[in-house]
């Protein structure tokens, strides 16, 4: 149930929510529907919270634009309300969405793709705490939320177990830590664009993430043309190997000492960032497209699952 070209004038942008990352969603929301202006839709920005059905009722859109981020908005939660209104919406389907979301399940995927992983286990947060679960060094991370918040470097020097904070949840994701450069590649349909190198200051974190001055995007990345290729390749077959939708961003590391076998995946965003500093709108720009055109590829692409 795809929307015809421009036949989607009345667009829905839902931003916010109750997730860990509702400011860098209200943030994403509000470039989204000011760029969506721009290009002559009519917009209506929703704070997703718990009256959101009602909302979308008496907005009645062609389409939403779905710029939430972290749980309930990109783990499939969002996406089943949304099919169960019949609202066409940007970005993956329900499926996709929650598989995406959960760090193991998509690292069986890719597997099964034949695409190249960390090593990694989920445990109980009590025995992360207790002991080292895996030589170090490892990152423990939530198996099931968005963005880089709550994630633990355990290095080599470091004496004991990592210290969680209360917030974690009590399955946490323990993951070989892959050394070298951070790349990332965004997919917009049946096409990945481009490939940005991410620098930063040591650990690449949630401020680093999304605070102006937090890192440095290179785009595109200035790396050799086999690993720009296999990055392409490997974004798309991970979209579609999950079978999302719409634009997804897939994060890597890069050994460059292993040459291609250093190139490792990370994991796929269903709902990368869309301010005018996050890294697809930079990338939609490597292929011509302009923020506002980008966001309204996304939205002549919103549709229903079922």
């Amino acid at each position: 149930m795809g929307m015809s070209s421009r036949t989607s004038r009345k667009v829905v942008v839902l931003k916010g929510g109750p997730s860990a990352e509702r400011e860098v969603s209200l943030s994403s929301g509000q470039e989204c529907a000011a760029a969506l202006r721009g290009e002559g839709f009519e917009v209506t920005e929703i704070d997703a919270g718990a009256d959101v059905v009602a909302r979308l009722q008496e907005a009645a859109p062609d389409a939403v634009f779905n710029a939430l981020h972290g749980r309930w908005g990109e783990d499939g939660c969002i996406q089943g309300l949304l099919e169960w209104m019949r609202l066409p919406y940007t970005h993956s389907g329900v499926m996709a969405s929650s598989m995406a979301m959960d760090k193991e399940r998509t690292k069986e995927i890719y597997r099964e793709a034949g695409l190249p992983v960390a090593d990694s286990q989920l445990a109980d947060k009590v025995d992360v705490q207790a002991s080292h679960v895996m030589a170090p060094p490892y990152v423990v991370k939530p198996y099931n939320e968005g963005s880089s918040v709550g994630v633990y470097l355990v290095d080599e020097a470091a004496n004991g177990p990592p210290v969680l904070n209360k917030d974690m949840p009590q399955t946490v994701m323990v993951e070989a830590f892959i050394p070298g450069r951070e790349l990332t590649c965004t997919v917009m349909g049946d096409r990945a664009l481009g490939v940005t190198e991410i620098l930063t200051d040591g650990w690449y974190d949630y401020d680093a993430k999304y605070k102006a001055g937090g890192s440095r995007h290179v785009c595109p990345a200035d790396v050799p043309g086999e690993i720009t290729a296999a990055c392409l390749d490997y974004a798309l077959r991970a979209h579609q190997a999950l079978g999302c939708r719409g634009v997804t961003r897939t994060d890597f590391r890069w050994d460059e000492d292993k040459g291609l076998d250093g190139l490792i995946l990370l994991e796929t965003n269903t709902q990368p960032g869309m301010t005018p500093t996050s890294l697809s709108p930079e990338h939609a720009q490597l292929i011509g497209l302009s923020f506002g055109q980008f966001c309204a590829w996304m939205v002549e692409d919103a549709s229903c699952d079922r």
